[in-house]
């Protein structure tokens, strides 16, 4: 049963640090859409697309040097190569909401942008987590305890061995 229990504190922090980052992540997503959509006169999904790239080089940095800091570290291009594979397919889960909404509805102001690229992201997110967590930042395989070293009792009488 504690074995459970300390697996699922493991878990809940994880998903605390992931959050957190995450979190931070979609600020700046949002941030950088919002400043090129205001700025520019590229596409929404355009601008979407540039978000989500400044926002995936952030989320690299905070996963590996805090959520994911303890991790094997070992095949870093690996990971990086996993890292990019996946956030790639979570940007076209993100823009494809938005894209949806905006050209397949017809959903095109501010405030929809905003709503439907928040949604976009949250959906891409629970990929992300399931994606990175399995596949990118691996966990380091669990220390086994060193075995007891087994003692004869010397207390015990020995017994004679009888022989018909």
């Amino acid at each position: 049963m504690e074995r459970g229990a300390s697996r699922l504190r493991r878990v809940v922090h994880e998903v605390a640090k992931f959050g957190a980052v995450g979190g931070a992540g979609v600020l700046v997503n949002l941030l950088v859409f919002n400043l090129v959509r205001h700025t520019t006169d590229l596409q929404v999904v355009r601008a979407s697309v540039i978000a989500t790239v400044v926002a995936i080089v952030f989320n690299y940095v905070g996963f590996r040097y805090f959520t994911y800091r303890d991790r094997d570290k070992s095949r870093r291009t690996r990971e990086m190569t996993l890292f990019l594979l996946f956030s790639a397919i979570g940007l076209v889960i993100e823009n494809g909401v938005l894209y949806a909404a905006t050209y397949g509805f017809g959903w095109d102001t501010p405030l929809q942008n905003n709503v439907f690229k928040f949604l976009g992201i949250g959906i891409a997110t629970l990929f992300r987590f399931w994606s990175y967590r399995s596949w990118v930042f691996r966990a380091l395989p669990a220390r086994e305890p060193a075995p007891a070293p087994r003692t004869e009792p010397t207390d015990l009488p020995k017994t004679r061995q009888q022989v018909p």
